[in-house]
C-alpha cells in the first residue's frame, strides 16, 4: 500500500521517465491495470443524468501551471482523465488563466464535446453586500461560452454565495433560454453556510458546490442531508482536507483494512471516503500532474466504505497527530 509520493516512484521510475509524455503514460499503466473496473458514476438527482463521481478541479496547482507558458503538462492531465471516463471538470473565471488555458486544451485535444464543463459566476464588486452590475455578469457568462466554444455550458454555479439574487436570477434566464443546463451556487467558507442553506430551501437548485472531507465534516449535520432532501446534486471541493491531511499522515502506511473497499494509496482513501457518503455526486480534486490524476481516478473504481468503515476512517484521521512544520 503507497502514499502518493512512493506510489509515484515505484509506477514511474526515475525523473528521465517523466521527460516525454506517451512514456510517462507507459510508465503509469501498472497502476492503471491494477484498477479493476471502470469509473463509479452517481446520478443528478434533478434528471437521473450519471456523472463520473471523479473530475477534475481547477484551482490551486492546476491555476497555478495554467499562468504559465508551458502547459503541456495540463495536456497530459486532460488525455488522462478523459481516456478513463473523468470527464467532470470544474472552473471559475477567477482562478487566474485556469477557464481560458482549459477551453484551449479541451478544444485542440478534440474533447470538448466529451467533456461536463462546470463553472461559476462571480461579476460582484468587492466587499460585503457587493452588487452586480446585471450586464457585467451576463458578459462574464458569454465570455465562458466563448473560451469553451460550446453552444451550451453543462453547469453555471453564482461562485461563494457572491449576490445570489442577481447571479441566480441571471443563471436562470440562460437555463430557460436552454443555453445552462444547470445551475448552483457554491461556497467554501463556513461563515456562508447559513446564506447557502437558506438558499437551498428557497430556490430551484440543480447543483451545490461545497468543501468536504475526512477532517471537515460540518456539513454532514445539515446541509448534505437537506440536499438530498431537496434532489440537489453535491460537488465536493478541498476533498484532502483543510488540516495538510497529507503531511498529517506522513509516511505511515497505508492501514490494511483499506484492500476491503480497494483503496491502494492514501488519495484513494480518502476521496473513497467523500463519494461514499450517499449525497455526494462527485469530487473535483485539482492537480496539474497525469500521475496523481490517476492516482485520485483510482478513488472512484471498485468498492466504497460501508458506514462502519467511514467511521474507521474519521476516527483514524481525527487521531492523527497536527501536521509539522513545513520544511520538515
Amino acid at each position: 500500500m503507497l502514499n502518493r509520493r512512493a506510489w509515484f516512484r515505484s509506477a514511474a521510475g526515475s525523473g528521465a521517465a517523466l521527460a516525454l509524455a506517451p512514456r510517462l503514460l507507459q510508465a503509469l499503466e501498472p497502476l492503471l491495470a491494477s484498477l479493476q473496473g471502470t469509473l463509479l458514476k452517481k446520478a443528478i438527482p434533478a434528471t437521473g443524468e450519471m456523472l463520473p463521481v471523479i473530475g477534475l478541479g481547477s484551482s490551486a496547482t492546476f491555476a497555478s501551471v495554467a499562468r504559465g507558458e508551458e502547459v503541456s503538462a495540463l495536456k497530459e492531465v486532460f488525455r488522462a482523465m478523459v481516456d478513463r471516463g473523468a470527464t467532470l471538470f470544474d472552473t471559475a473565471p477567477s482562478y487566474g488563466a485556469s477557464e481560458q488555458v482549459a477551453g484551449q486544451i479541451v478544444n485542440e485535444l478534440g474533447i470538448a464535446d466529451k467533456m461536463f464543463w462546470a463553472t461559476k459566476l462571480n461579476a460582484a464588486g468587492r466587499g460585503a453586500g457587493a452588487t452586480t452590475d446585471p450586464a457585467a455578469a451576463r458578459a462574464q457568462v458569454e465570455r465562458s461560452f466563448e473560451l469553451l466554444k460550446r453552444p451550451k455550458i453543462d453547469l453555471i454555479q453564482v461562485h461563494n454565495m457572491s449576490d445570489v439574487p442577481t447571479h441566480l436570477g441571471i443563471l436562470k434566464e440562460y437555463k430557460k433560454q436552454g443555453r445552462v443546463r444547470y445551475i448552483g451556487v457554491t461556497t467554501t467558507f463556513e461563515p456562508q453556510y447559513p446564506g447557502l442553506i437558506e438558499v437551498m430551501r428557497n430556490e430551484p437548485l440543480d447543483f451545490i458546490g461545497i468543501d468536504y472531507a475526512a477532517d471537515n465534516r460540518q456539513v454532514e449535520e445539515v446541509i448534505l442531508p437537506l440536499a438530498q432532501e431537496r434532489k440537489i446534486a453535491v460537488l465536493a471541493y478541498a476533498p484532502f482536507g483543510r488540516t495538510s491531511l497529507f503531511r498529517r499522515i506522513g509516511d505511515r502506511p497505508l492501514p490494511d483494512w483499506a484492500a476491503g473497499f480497494d483503496a491502494a494509496t492514501w488519495a484513494q482513501l480518502l476521496l473513497k471516503f467523500v463519494i461514499s457518503h450517499p449525497a455526494i455526486t462527485a469530487v473535483t480534486p485539482a492537480t496539474s500532474q497525469a500521475r496523481h490524476m490517476l492516482d485520485n481516478i483510482g478513488g472512484g473504481v471498485g468498492r466504497l466504505p460501508d458506514a462502519a468503515t467511514r467511521q474507521r476512517i474519521i476516527e483514524f484521521v481525527d487521531a492523527l497527530p497536527p501536521a509539522p512544520p513545513r520544511g520538515r
